[in-house]
């Protein structure tokens, strides 16, 4: 076994989490391989919705135990959320199907449309694993990528008396309607929270970057776990470029000496944990043989022969930007998943159009952004804001009891207050907010750097329900407009999709791509952000990274965009407006 301490006696079930692209599914992988190799009975499984994991090991998995033939002891299986969602909407509307009004079952249906029905669904399918011996007796081990989210947890751990309050309308937050229908899981689920908050039988991983940002995250869903009861967290700082890579480069340097400066800042709340640091390396994390590699504390040798990446001209930012600045007004959306660099690239799009003297609103809804310490300035044109989602909360919390709670005698008061107790509550209150600042971009540009992807969804799930209501009262005999109207309108709204040149955020990426168009909105481009590909480097090392980064950035350019932008990484953080300006680089 190796000297990494998250293995250290490791107990019965191993959960890694982190955000897209910090390589969980690879750690993950190369934990199960090292285990089984050390003689233990190994099940590896994956909840994430990009799952990659059949892809890692070049075989077939999908949602049954299936023995990976080249490591004895090792099985795998991949929950697929979207088919365990949609099996669970079957179960809960089936029954009702054809007794209750068609108006009524699509209500419920579309209740269960939203992301909060995929994550409780995936809980659903994993709990037996947790909770049933006869399904994991013969396994020693059972390893996943991707725990449950704080937010899935809380969510389980709701009164489970909503069926009968939902039926009778009193309900409001929309994330409850998912619940329904759970009380005959409720003891399993109750087993499964305890068994995740027994240090003896679980560990969580947290995987992260050493990035500022990146970081500033895990120390946020550590919190957030550690809150309901997920105590025996580790951490483990992925793909530290080695100082050996360094050699002449000067970008190599400045990388190297950009992690070693995040690790002195970490997070206060961090710094207790045990925590582990894996090397970067050079190649795919892809097969067995690299698989091995990762875990090993020594660099994997890199043939001095590595050829340069033929320089390639990439659309620039500045181009969409350009592109952009045409319409004069209106409202830009960037989305993606946590530690892509939304808050960046964001700021940088804001301050090339206020540099060219239009009007621009900067705002986020995301609790993590620092806003100010990217732009660490002013620009004449440029305002910028912040929405504080606690503030905004208790706002409709108030707003919400003091007109629909009136109604309510004092048990539905009780359980209305506790549905406003729920994590969609926050989604839906910023969602207000959101929508009194988008009502601007009719006559400036409104830049809106959203919260990661799954809280991202949430909202527009709640600006859906209201188009919807709107549109149903007004019965097609008044002209209005509703902020979904307004997302939805190309001439109006433009969403830039941000992700990394690597092969899980692309995959996520793409499933928002789909999500949004679920939503009849379509992005209008993509931004490839940090990439080595679309700078000069002289490091084997990073060398090779930038040749693996091609084919990512082909799979955009051809098949995933109808448009894009590249931004290299740079030597120097994007702080302060000037470089802001440079990020853009020239069209």
């Amino acid at each position: 076994m190796s000297a990494l301490r998250f293995l250290d006696q490791a107990p019965r079930f191993l959960f890694f989490t982190g955000k897209g692209g910090v390589g969980k599914t690879s750690v993950a992988c190369a934990t199960a391989i090292q285990l089984a190799d050390a003689g233990r009975q190994v099940l590896l499984v994956s909840t994430d919705p990009a799952s990659n994991v059949g892809q890692v090991f070049g075989i077939t998995i999908g949602n049954q135990i299936t023995a990976i033939p080249a490591v004895p002891r090792l099985a795998a299986l991949e929950i697929d959320p979207q088919a365990a969602a949609q099996a669970y909407r079957d179960r809960i509307v089936g029954p009702v199907r054809g007794l209750l009004p068609e108006a009524v079952v699509k209500g419920i249906e579309e209740q269960l449309s939203g992301a909060c029905t995929t994550e409780i669904a995936a809980f659903d399918e994993f709990t037996a694993l947790l909770t049933d011996p006869a399904l994991t007796s013969g396994y020693d081990h059972i390893v996943f990528d991707t725990a449950p989210t704080g937010h899935t947890i809380r969510l389980l751990q709701l009164p489970g008396a909503w069926t009968g309050f939902l039926e009778e309308g009193k309900g409001d937050a929309s994330c409850l309607g998912p619940l329904a229908g759970l009380e005959k899981q409720r003891d399993q689920y109750k087993a499964a929270v305890a068994c995740l908050a027994d240090a003896a039988r679980t560990r969580l991983i947290l995987v992260a970057r050493a990035q500022h940002s990146a970081l500033r995250e895990v120390a946020r869903t550590h919190e957030e776990l550690a809150a309901i009861g997920f105590q025996n967290q580790y951490l483990l700082i992925n793909a530290l470029l080695p100082a050996s890579a360094i050699g002449n480069d000067s970008l190599a340097l400045a990388i190297h000496t950009r992690e070693q400066a995040a690790l002195q800042g970490i997070p206060e709340v961090l710094r207790a944990l045990p925590r582990d640091e894996v090397l970067l390396k050079a190649f795919n994390l892809v097969g067995l043989e690299a698989l091995r590699q990762l875990l090993v504390d020594a660099p994997a040798s890199v043939p001095m022969a590595v050829a340069p990446v033929m320089a390639f001209t990439q659309p620039s930012l500045s181009g969409l930007v350009a592109e952009i600045a045409l319409g004069g007004h209106g409202l830009i959306m960037l989305m993606g998943k946590g530690g892509v660099g939304k808050t960046t690239i964001a700021a940088a799009v804001a301050v090339n159009l206020a540099q060219r003297g239009l009007p621009v609103h900067l705002t986020t809804s995301d609790p993590a952004a620092h806003l100010g310490e990217t732009l660490d300035g002013a620009l004449a044109h440029l305002t910028v804001s912040r929405i504080d989602p606690h503030a905004e909360t208790e706002r409709y919390r108030q707003q919400i009891l003091a007109t629909k709670g009136a109604k309510l005698d004092a048990q539905g008061r009780a359980m209305l207050e506790e549905d406003l107790r729920s994590p969609c509550t926050e989604e839906i209150a910023v969602f207000q907010a959101f929508s009194r600042i988008i009502r601007a971009a009719g006559k400036q540009f409104v830049v809106m750097d959203t919260a990661p992807t799954g809280h991202t969804l949430l909202l527009l799930d709640a600006t859906g329900a209201y188009h919807r209501e709107v549109a149903r009262q007004m019965d097609g005999s008044v002209p209005f407009s509703t902020p979904m109207m307004q997302l939805q309108d190309p001439q109006q709204t433009k969403v830039l999709i941000v992700t990394l040149a690597e092969t899980t955020p692309v995959l996520e990426a793409a499933n928002l791509q789909n999500d949004l168009r679920r939503a009849g909105i379509e992005p209008w481009a993509w931004v490839i952000n940090n990439s080595i590909a679309a700078t000069t480097v002289a490091s084997p090392l990073l060398r090779q990274r930038a040749m693996n980064e091609v084919r990512e950035i082909d799979a955009v350019a051809h098949q995933h965009a109808h448009r894009y932008a590249v931004v290299p990484l740079l030597s120097e953080e994007p702080v302060g407006v000037d470089r802001l300006l440079a990020l853009a680089g020239r069209h």
